[in-house]
């Protein structure tokens, strides 16, 4: 799966049990299409569906479910690493040490959480917070890009500035990730 002179691409996917054509055309398509360019690290966001009222035997069920669909649809584990993130206790701790350096006003600025919240979705710490967890997925296997969506953009910003805050106070560890738009992703919106 590694080759260091490729760029690394990082994607998650919540496992909400219910994959549609839409998570097809949007992601999984080119995840599969992604292996052959670049070095591919898939993950199975369940802490991040964790942030909405669920059930622990459905997510369970639904990780497994989530993982064979990846798997039937392409995504080759001799090409990409593929896990489950909670499995990954590495990133709950970078989400914290990241979240120590992240100031309040970036979080109360994420439209994202101010749409769910004013959806009637009930707020709790976790979807607050879910842009340090989704930063301290991206840098902790240091990827240089990652694909995202429009809905998303915000959060790369975040994952960006965080990026650089830790290494101006840590020294360089971490590369600063740019967005990903594949081509097509680009087709297939426009």
């Amino acid at each position: 799966m590694s080759d260091t002179s490729r760029q690394r691409i990082f994607s998650g996917v919540q496992p909400t049990g219910n994959v549609h054509l839409g998570n097809y055309l949007g992601a999984f398509r080119n995840w599969v299409e992604l292996q052959d360019s670049f070095d591919t690290i898939y993950c199975i966001v369940d802490l991040h569906a964790m942030t909405a009222d669920y059930v622990p035997s459905d997510l369970e069920s639904a990780r497994l479910e989530t993982a064979k669909v990846l798997l039937a649809l392409g995504v080759d584990p001799d090409r990409s690493l593929l896990y489950t993130q909670s499995q990954v206790m590495d990133h709950a701790e970078l989400a914290w040490i990241l979240g120590t350096m992240t100031p309040m006003g970036v979080l109360n600025r994420m439209t994202q959480f101010k749409d769910k919240t004013g959806a009637g979705i009930a707020a709790n710490l976790g979807l607050y917070a879910y842009p340090v967890l989704m930063a301290a997925d991206i840098l902790l296997y240091r990827a240089n890009l990652v694909p995202v969506g429009e809905d998303q953009r915000q959060h790369i910003e975040v994952t960006r500035d965080l990026a650089e805050r830790f290494n101006n106070r840590f020294g360089e560890t971490f590369p600063v990730p740019e967005g990903y738009i594949p081509e097509t992703s680009a087709r297939v919106m426009s």
